[in-house]
């Protein structure tokens, strides 16, 4: 088994370097590990009928890896462009085109990835307004078309004149580096999600049953229809708020 780093950040040696180094440097026995400093490449895009052997390589690192751990800072809530340019210099070699332009996975369907950025807000500021979020959703927004597998995140807060890496940090690397280290062969999750899925509609509707108590005060709770109507809005739109978090807002962000 093979992991690579993907280095993407204008520091060899800064911050988000030394988070992929210690999720690198403990990953199990017998796995071999290597990393990538996208500053070093010059990276181009892809023109057809012409070589471009820089990217032939990276395409061959990342074939040769069985996980890839991004390692990137993230700027102006975004992350950066060096990483960005790899992205769109590297797409066709992650997805395959079909004739009306849609794409489908790649050669890398399947592979598995996780994702390390930092930022200088605070924990408390990147926790309730989600500056790195756009970082991990640009990074999913590609795996998941090339259909690559998410393992997790990791980020680094709060690092504006940060000099070494928080303990707990080193922590959370290490307990990384060896779950990235077992090779899933399935990625089925069915019976785990219906789990989820019941208790999360167990809950809806206790917390949708529950608003409705109060609500007998200035509506007909007692007339069928009426509770009933109100009981299907109260449900969506706790529906719609749970779905949107889980989809769009749920990143590791402290």
């Amino acid at each position: 088994m093979k992991i690579l780093g993907i280095l993407a950040s204008h520091k060899e040696h800064g911050l988000n370097a030394q988070m992929l180094e210690h999720v690198l440097d403990n990953v199990d026995s017998g796995v071999e590990t290597e990393t990538i400093y996208l500053e070093n490449y010059n990276i181009t895009p892809h023109k057809y009928h012409e070589e471009n052997p820089v990217l032939d390589e990276l395409a061959n690192k990342l074939m040769e890896s069985d996980v890839w751990v991004f390692s990137a800072p993230t700027y102006w809530r975004e992350c950066p462009g060096l990483l960005k340019n790899f992205f769109d210099c590297m797409r066709p070699k992650f997805v395959y085109f079909k004739d009306n332009g849609d794409t489908i996975p790649g050669p890398f369907k399947d592979k598995h990835y996780m994702s390390i950025s930092s930022c200088y807000m605070s924990t408390t500021e990147n926790f309730l307004t989600g500056i790195t979020d756009e970082t991990f959703k640009t990074i999913d927004r590609v795996m998941s078309a090339a259909g690559v597998i998410k393992v997790g995140e990791l980020v680094l807060p709060n690092t504006f004149g940060m000099k070494e890496i928080p303990e707990k940090k080193i922590k959370l690397c290490k307990k990384f580096g060896h779950k990235i280290s077992k090779k899933q062969e399935k990625d089925d999750s069915t019976v785990k999600r219906y789990i989820q899925l019941f208790f999360m509609i167990a809950v809806m509707a206790l917390v949708t049953m529950g608003i409705q108590i109060p609500l007998k005060a200035i509506m007909p709770m007692n007339n069928f229809w009426v509770s009933y109507v109100s009981f299907v809005v109260i449900f969506f739109v706790l529906l719609a708020v749970i779905l949107h978090w889980v989809t769009f807002v749920k990143h590791r962000r402290r």
